[in-house]
């Protein structure tokens, strides 16, 4: 072809490569020996025909007569880097070359234009989850699945779609499972088949059992060698199902925009896990079926109570002299609405932990969080109570919700109404439906306490508790009250924290006073390691979605948690990632030190080595900081959150002062 009609693509600087050299470089998507020699430059396709080593890992060899030739790395096959010959002049094994010019310094090769692409049968998939409203992709490319992924790499080169590239495929459930907590809207996770697949699972039962939708996207071996045991060639089907409330092989007679749909409408409506697995033959099939989109395919949510139960509920909450109301995670839709129906009846909120931040702790009808990692405000209050109006709580036993006292419970799944015990009067409602249904019906009770004014006295009593505790100091760390205090007066009012699992989170439910900050967590899996990957996920939820658009990221865990996911601070880097990781340092498995001893069992294998892990956020290219006093806490926070891009505050804490 003419060198006019060429596509010339630069390959580097004539400075990278030296005189007698060789070296690979890449044009386009091509490999090829580039080669430097008695000021010659020539280019050759990289891989040697005997069994596809890379010449440009070779090197130039002068044979006796002075001839120059590249030799293979792998078995010493040599080649004329001018024709492209082996010695003898074997044109049959000989190799491709390719046209290459220099100007200004800059080295081009010549590749005829790129024809267009056939579509595929990932395309179609690709292009039906861009349609469902998919955004954000989190995964490794691998060999299994790089048919998959170049449908991925054509969506996101048109803007439909953002791709985040981990470092363990763990991170990637778990980045989902955040988005989809966070959103509501599924993101998908890509790996490859074996391993990479089964290292996803425990980031998606934290979404499964946190109900987030969430899109698995699993390579496979090739069809052909299912079953006898090929490399990574596990059952990736039976592997999911438990997990997964839809998982499917993607096959060549499958309807494959169809296959997608179903997928992503059972991660969507049932809040749940979707598995699709990619074999690897099946991926490239060209197809030339549309896309699907969600239009018809979703009916309208409203479930209104019965009237019944609007009488009943009105008639309860009437009579009550101290009516409280448990605010969960299942209601952070209608929050707003459920704090103008509290104020109506003058009835304390308390929140699960999972629902922490729902209502600021600044409103005067907050009481704070209830359970094992809550504070006395919200305790007093349930021990105090004549009637409990639980509105999206799912009664773990961790929110300690008392059953002897009389309930309403109002949700929209009746699987969950008296799931663990049997409660006065179970409503099956959209949570705006009922509060919207019952707010003419209802008021203060004649002759009812006025628990607002008593809740003003509870916080004073707590507040001066916390302050007391500052005063706690063995010389062995920051007290975490210290911490949470700093955080609740210098942390964004509109921050996104997800937290991680131990005595760094308990402190967190405790001490720290949110003012609108919406709070993210592993809640019935309870898994270590969970907020930085969740903050990997909440970032890119903050570019995607306009409700977080501009949003601070900001996550917190212990030593033993980070661990887990430390190297994820690397992916953050490398996507300009605006988070802020407080990490609490205290050289130990804190929590179970603490279990330990409370169950009188001595303290074993708890202790921690741990790096400078402000120091290992400077050599990842972030910015880290270290503080090993109270009084550095402020300042050090606020230069974090300032910095643009990842940082991390790790702070020196106390282990028994939590």
């Amino acid at each position: 072809m003419d060198a006019q009609n060429l596509d010339w693509i630069s390959v580097g600087k004539i400075s990278d490569l030296p005189e007698g050299r060789v070296k690979t470089v890449t044009a386009r998507t091509t490999s090829i020996c580039l080669s430097h020699f008695d000021g010659q430059w020539a280019a050759m396709d990289n891989h040697c025909p005997h069994q596809g080593g890379p010449l440009g890992e070779g090197s130039i060899e002068r044979g006796s007569d002075g001839k120059c030739w590249i030799r293979c790395p792998w078995h010493g096959w040599d080649f004329d880097p001018i024709s492209g010959t082996p010695p003898g002049g074997h044109e049959d094994t000989g190799q491709k070359l390719y046209p290459l010019k220099i100007e200004a310094e800059e080295i081009f090769i010549g590749l005829e234009p790129e024809p267009e692409r056939e579509r595929t049968v990932s395309d179609v998939m690709a292009e039906t989850m861009v349609n469902w409203g998919v955004k954000r992709v989190f995964g490794m490319v691998g060999h299994s699945n790089l048919g998959l992924a170049e449908a991925l790499r054509n969506q996101v080169n048109k803007g439909a779609l953002g791709y985040v590239g981990i470092r363990h495929e763990g991170a990637a459930a778990f980045a989902a499972s955040a988005y989809g907590k966070l959103t509501g809207k599924p993101a998908a996770c890509l790996t490859i088949a074996g391993p990479g697949a089964t290292n996803l699972l425990t980031g998606l039962w934290d979404a499964k059992v946190d109900r987030a939708p969430v899109l698995a996207l699993t390579g496979q071996v090739q069809t052909q060698v299912f079953g006898p045991g090929a490399f990574q060639d596990i059952d990736l089907k039976s592997a999911f199902e438990a997990v997964s409330r839809f998982s499917q092989p993607v096959l060549p007679s499958s309807n494959h925009a169809e296959l997608m749909s179903l997928a992503l409408k059972n991660a969507l409506v049932e809040r749940d896990v979707s598995n699709l697995i990619f074999p690897d033959d099946v991926q490239t099939i060209p197809s030339d079926a549309p896309a699907r989109g969600p239009e018809g395919r979703l009916g309208r949510t409203d479930v209104s109570p019965a009237a019944a139960d609007l009488e009943d509920a009105a008639r309860m909450i009437n009579e009550a002299k101290r009516p409280v109301i448990v605010l969960g995670y299942g209601a952070i839709e209608v929050r707003e609405q459920i704090i103008a129906f509290a104020e109506k009846i003058g009835a304390p909120v308390m929140t699960t932990f999972k629902g922490k931040g729902l209502i600021p702790d600044t409103h005067q009808n907050a009481a704070g969080v209830l359970g094992r990692s809550g504070t006395p405000i919200a305790s007093w209050f349930m021990n105090e109570a004549d009637l409990i109006i639980a509105l999206g709580s799912s009664f773990s036993n961790h929110t300690g919700i008392a059953p002897y006292k009389p309930i309403i419970q109002v949700d929209f799944e009746r699987m969950q109404l008296g799931k663990f015990h049997a409660v006065t009067l179970p409503v099956w409602s959209e949570l705006s439906a009922f509060c919207g249904s019952l707010m003419p019906k209802v008021g203060k009770a004649p002759g009812a306490d006025d628990q607002i004014a008593e809740n003003v006295e509870r916080w004073q009593i707590w507040r001066d508790e916390k302050e007391m505790r500052l005063a706690e100091h063995r010389g062995q760390g920051i007290h975490s009250a210290a911490l949470f205090k700093a955080l609740t007066d210098v942390c964004p009012q509109d921050a996104v924290i997800p937290v991680d699992v131990g005595n760094n989170t308990y402190s967190f439910g405790r001490y720290f006073e949110p003012r609108g900050q919406r709070i993210l967590m592993s809640g019935y899996l309870g898994s270590i390691g969970f907020a930085l990957p969740a903050a990997l996920g909440a970032w890119c939820a903050t570019q995607d979605s306009d409700e977080f658009k501009g949003r601070k990221v900001i996550s917190i865990s212990g030593d033993g948690g980070f661990g887990q996911y430390a190297m994820e601070f690397t992916t953050a880097v490398k996507y300009g990632m605006n988070i802020t990781h407080i990490l609490l340092n205290n050289g130990e498995l804190g929590k179970i030190s603490k279990e330990q001893k409370a169950g009188e069992w001595p303290v074993w294998e708890t202790s921690l080595t741990n790096p400078s892990f402000s120091a290992f956020a400077r050599l990842c290219g972030g910015h880290g900081v270290r503080v090993t006093e109270a009084d550095q806490l402020h300042d050090a926070l606020s230069e974090a959150f300032a910095h643009k891009g990842p940082s991390l505050v790790e702070v020196m804490t106390d282990a028994d002062l939590v």
